[in-house]
């Protein structure tokens, strides 16, 4: 379609306040980093029965929150991975473990992105890390503090959000008060997409895709089984591609079954729970037969 002579054929319009929290992260966290690509198939076959066991403790686990554990597990023997650039040559390596992960919501209509955080992932239960990635995708966004703060943000001016990133990005006891992750996860695996490149906003920084059936060759025979493609952007300046590659393997191992060993007390634990909820049952369902005999 040709614009008729003098009228340009196109309209402005406002950006949505809402994709400030991208932006930000992309043009002023992420801005300097050399992003460089990773990818690793994962066979999820018994992160998939592991799922299976839960459900039938009454939890419904994820997928996403068996990853978060594996990495923030993995980071603690690589601090290279939860490393940051600052300014004249110096870094700064975050002891405490953070998971950071994308959340769309919708705020007035409009889809926006958030970005959560999950404190000590590493040592925290697989069923609470569900629940709260639970509270970040359904619970109202005013009710989950991390949310409702940055989409105040979001409203305050151009000039003054960026004084607030600039500073944080060199400072670090600052920054961890703006964002503490330590690595970050996004996924589009919902879409049936098989995988996916995040941007590089930390150091470390995942996509997953969907869990697909494959077929793969084990033992020189062709199998089908539960895969999934996780992608690891990580920066250049600040990691090297044997330690990236070492810690994407490490990933795979504990998603593979090594991380059966951090979650058994866990599941024992929850064993016990439903051992002795059905145990108080059965008095109750005995008298319950009783009776219908008597009847």
């Amino acid at each position: 379609m040709v614009a008729k002579k003098g009228k340009p054929n196109f309209r402005f319009s406002a950006l949505n306040r809402a994709r400030w929290n991208l932006l930000d992260m992309v043009g002023v966290v992420g801005k300097g980093s050399v992003p460089t690509y990773l990818f690793l198939d994962i066979d999820m076959t018994w992160a998939e029965d592991l799922r299976a066991q839960y459900n039938q403790y009454g939890i419904r686990i994820t997928a996403t929150a068996l990853l978060l554990k594996a990495i923030a597990i993995a980071q603690r023997t690589h601090p290279d991975t939860r490393t940051v650039m600052l300014p004249f040559g110096r870094t700064a390596v975050f002891n405490d473990i953070v998971a950071g992960f994308t959340v769309e919501r919708f705020i007035e209509s409009e889809p926006a992105l958030f970005f959560g955080a999950i404190e000590e992932p590493d040592t925290k239960s697989v069923a609470d890390i569900s629940k709260e990635l639970k509270g970040y995708s359904e619970a109202d966004y005013k009710d989950v503090r991390q949310l409702d703060l940055q989409n105040k943000f979001t409203g305050f001016p151009w000039l003054l959000r960026q004084i607030i990133l600039w500073i944080g990005m060199r400072h670090p006891a600052f920054r961890l008060r703006c964002m503490g992750a330590t690595f970050g996860l996004s996924s589009l695996g919902k879409f049936g997409l098989s995988a996916m490149i995040p941007p590089c906003v930390t150091t470390s920084t995942f996509g997953i895709g969907t869990i697909e059936q494959r077929p793969i060759v084990r033992d020189g025979k062709i199998e089908v089984r539960n895969m999934m493609t996780l992608t690891l952007n990580f920066d250049h300046r600040m990691l090297d591609g044997a330690p990236a590659a070492r810690f994407l393997q490490d990933i795979r191992k504990l998603m593979e079954g090594g991380l059966e060993k951090y979650i058994q007390e866990e599941l024992r634990e929850l064993g016990s729970a439903v051992s002795e909820f059905r145990a108080s049952l059965a008095p109750a369902e005995q008298s319950l037969t009783t009776n219908n005999a008597v009847l």
